[in-house]
């Protein structure tokens, strides 16, 4: 890390400021280069955490006001010097202030190269590390507060907890093992699997809270079924906020998959409406009818439509059937009108049933309450530390799997020289996890996904 490095820290559109980021040995040095203050003080003589007013110039000269901010190392993002040049937030003076500083001699941040530096340096784990870009890509309150809860480190806290638990377990085996001429407390059953269970419970938890973390994060592939007129179309379009979809009495309407991204409580649905689910002799109409099926194949969500002003129809039966083991909300519409559907019926084969009126725009509150119940989103405290990486998924998933291993193992009377072996595979999983104990590859993915300037 010997070499300094600089980016555009500011998204390469027109706006308030453009900023450039400067970090390495040589970052003031760089900065002073290009930047002139007003007071005619340079850059590398003044202490840290000091804005400075001034112009910023290349080798034609002055081009722009600027702001210079200075952070002294090792109490700046990096952990490095670093010089953060602020000008008027057009991409081409940022464009022309980054090669300006390129040219006096920083070279092109990569991706994520700035928070690289930052977890190498010390400056945060690799958990904290992962939440940066889940902060800036947040869509929603509570993907906000997961993402800062987890750059705070909440996340780093609960593995550490169960790290705790299992290596007080692995040094009391390998004490009690190693040295029995010495007054070591001989390990017992019981408390083994005292430990081992509260490990493999906190673990199995975090795994169980990683669908509907992603749900908040990432959104749900979410499809519209039923047969024609049912009000899905009105449905999609209620849930939309505008008219999305064609609404007419004409069953067959919708022919092909209509998308739309919305935003239902916590959670992000990636919606499709599709064509009514029945037999048709047009052999357009069926095109749509097998694109409804492809997608409920791949669903992480489906919003199953019924006209409750009719009883259940044969097309009901069968979409009920198709969806007996798909997370699932059953929507019964057309509450306005007189109710002729059995909603326990309905009830028995999808628990998560609401009651709405699509064209009344009522019922909206409740059907977001159960996709959230479906989802598990409910449940979920975005505050408490949660799993955000497939990455992170692995790692835990191999902990688990390990200390539930040891636990087996105690419990069957296996010797403890096996129990250590495991628990020790269980510890080295959690290193992983933040990063304590990773390898130069698993750190490159990383912080490939990265944005540059961060």
């Amino acid at each position: 890390m010997s070499e300094t490095i600089a980016a555009i820290a500011t998204a390469q559109a027109p706006g308030g400021i453009g900023v450039v980021r400067i970090s390495g040995p040589e970052a003031l040095a760089v900065a002073d280069r290009i930047f002139c203050a007003a007071s005619g003080t340079r850059l590398a003589q003044t202490p840290g955490y000091r804005a400075h007013f001034g112009h910023v110039k290349d080798e034609e000269g002055e081009f722009d006001e600027a702001v210079a901010l200075v952070f002294r190392a090792p109490k700046s993002y990096t952990g490095e010097d670093v010089a953060e040049l602020s000008c008027h937030g057009g991409v081409y003076l940022a464009q022309r202030l980054l090669r300006a500083a390129v040219a006096s001699g920083a070279r092109l941040a990569g991706p994520g190269e700035f928070t690289r530096r930052a977890f190498l340096n010390g400056k945060m784990g690799l958990t904290q590390a992962e939440a940066v870009m889940d902060l800036i890509g947040a869509q929603g309150e509570a993907a906000a507060r997961a993402a800062l809860s987890a750059h705070e480190g909440a996340l780093a806290r609960r593995i550490g907890g169960v790290r705790s638990q299992l290596v007080d377990a692995a040094a009391h085996l390998t004490a009690w093992a190693d040295f029995p001429d010495e007054e070591v407390p001989e390990v017992t059953a019981g408390e083994l699997e005292q430990r081992l269970c509260g490990a493999c419970d906190t673990l199995s938890e975090l795994l169980r809270q990683f669908d509907a973390g992603r749900a908040i994060r990432e959104g749900v592939e979410t499809v519209i079924l039923g047969r024609p007129n049912v009000g899905k179309s009105t449905l999609m379009n209620l849930l939309s906020g505008c008219e999305r979809s064609i609404v007419t009495d004409v069953a067959g309407t919708t022919r092909d998959v209509v998308e739309e991204t919305v935003r239902l409580g916590d959670v992000l649905l990636r919606l499709a409406d599709t064509a009514g689910l029945r037999e048709t002799d047009d052999p357009v109409e069926k095109i749509g009818v097998d694109r409804a099926k492809k997608r409920l194949s791949t669903a992480g969500l489906v919003l199953a439509v019924f006209d409750g002003s009719q009883p259940l129809a044969e097309e009901d039966r069968r979409l009920l059937d198709a969806v007996a083991d798909r997370p699932a909300v059953a929507v019964i519409n057309k509450e306005d009108l007189s109710l002729q559907i059995d909603p326990a019926e309905i009830g028995r084969r999808i628990p998560q049933t609401v009651t709405i009126s699509a064209a009344q725009q009522s019922g909206l509150d409740a059907l977001t309450e159960a996709i959230a119940q479906v989802l598990g989103t409910a449940q979920l405290s975005p505050d408490e530390g949660m799993l955000f990486t497939e990455r992170q998924r692995e790692a835990a998933l191999r902990a688990q799997s390990f200390a539930a291993e040891a636990l087996s193992a105690v419990r069957s009377g296996i010797t403890f020289d096996a129990v250590t072996v495991l628990v020790e595979s269980a510890i080295d999983a959690l290193l992983e996890l933040t990063g304590e104990k990773t390898s130069e590859a698993v750190v490159d993915a990383v912080f490939a996904q990265f944005c540059v300037g961060k």
